[in-house]
């Protein structure tokens, strides 16, 4: 984690790992150790993260079916956060673009956004996604119990019965949702954040407006719409949703799309602006699934029940739209 926010700061915003290791010498019988299980399960997690994500080895084969069948604990772990990827893939597209228009990066050291916190100044076990998202990583095993034989890691017994936790500092100047529970903290403290091995303690800082697309298998099976857009309350914020045609370089002679997103705390109010731009093929028709989110309504990865949302029909004009 250090290298790659280390290698954003000097100016190269993508990196990744290869996901679970390139070797694995030290994990006899490879998928089926229970050590290595729950180490690729926490490098997935933290890879889900990453400018990109890449599960790449020698040693072993990584399809996700190799960790187990359905309802086994690495496999539903695995598949949450493949398909927390995909669903991310607006806001992580927008992010990108972010970098080429405007020379930002997408894993984000916290000095980077949090200079005048000083207790965030040397932290490099967390770090921002984006300008939106707090990133904890688990790096260390939690649920089965690993033993060394000689530079073997085995993994002995597995115990899921207590839910574990790993501290985790909410910079300071801002609040911070968890994205799974919905539940607001004050920044400027260390709080135990519970790891089950299927949740990565994950932030959302408050005024974050958080795109949002389907559940898919692959990028492009679906068209861009509709599109849930989850409101983080408790600041102002903005963020411009971008498209393109995903498959080309037409987007650097301006064939390309932005709407952007304003969100106002005072008057609970969103206004979507007119869309700049347009490209071949574009959908001129856009499906938004509008939810302010609460700890009442929220759950990282499943669906926002339709009575929580305002589903709307844009048009390209702008719209302002009251929350309350």
């Amino acid at each position: 984690m250090a290298a790659g926010l280390n290698f954003s700061l000097t100016g190269i915003p993508y990196w990744n790992t290869d996901i679970g290791g390139f070797f694995l010498s030290h994990y006899p019988e490879r998928n089926n150790n229970r050590a290595y299980k729950e180490l690729y399960v926490r490098w997935l997690q933290y890879g889900t993260f990453c400018p990109m994500m890449r599960s790449h080895g020698t040693d072993g084969p990584r399809e996700i079916y190799q960790f187990g069948n359905k309802g086994t604990w690495a496999y539903d772990a695995i598949e949450k956060f493949i398909n927390l990827r995909y669903r991310l893939l607006p806001y992580i597209y927008s992010t990108s673009w972010d970098v080429t228009a405007n020379s930002s990066s997408m894993i984000r050291a916290l000095v980077m956004d949090f200079a005048d916190d000083k207790n965030a100044l040397d932290i490099n076990d967390e770090y921002m996604f984006g300008k939106s998202l707090l990133v904890c990583p688990v790096t260390d095993p939690m649920y089965v119990e690993v033993e060394k034989k000689g530079s073997h890691y085995i993994g002995v017994t597995e115990d899921f019965s207590v839910i574990k936790s790993r501290a985790v500092y909410l910079p300071e100047n801002t609040k911070w949702i968890d994205f799974w529970t919905g539940k607001t903290y004050d920044g400027g403290q260390t709080i135990q954040a519970k790891a089950a091995i299927d949740v990565m303690p994950l932030y959302v800082k408050v005024g974050s407006v958080l795109p949002m697309g389907p559940f898919v298998q692959y990028a492009n099976e679906k068209n861009s719409t509709p599109i849930e857009i989850r409101i983080y309350p408790g600041a102002d914020g903005e963020f411009t949703l971008y498209d393109d045609e995903k498959d080309n370089y037409n987007y650097e002679k301006g064939l390309f799309s932005t709407i952007k997103f304003s969100w106002n705390d005072e008057t609970k109010s969103l206004t979507i602006g007119k869309r700049q731009g347009a490209f071949p093929k574009m959908i001129k028709k856009c499906q938004f699934n509008i939810i302010v989110v609460d700890d009442t309504n929220g759950n990282g990865m499943e669906t926002i029940p339709k009575a929580k949302t305002k589903t709307i029909i844009y048009k390209g004009k702008e719209l302002v739209l009251k929350m309350n």
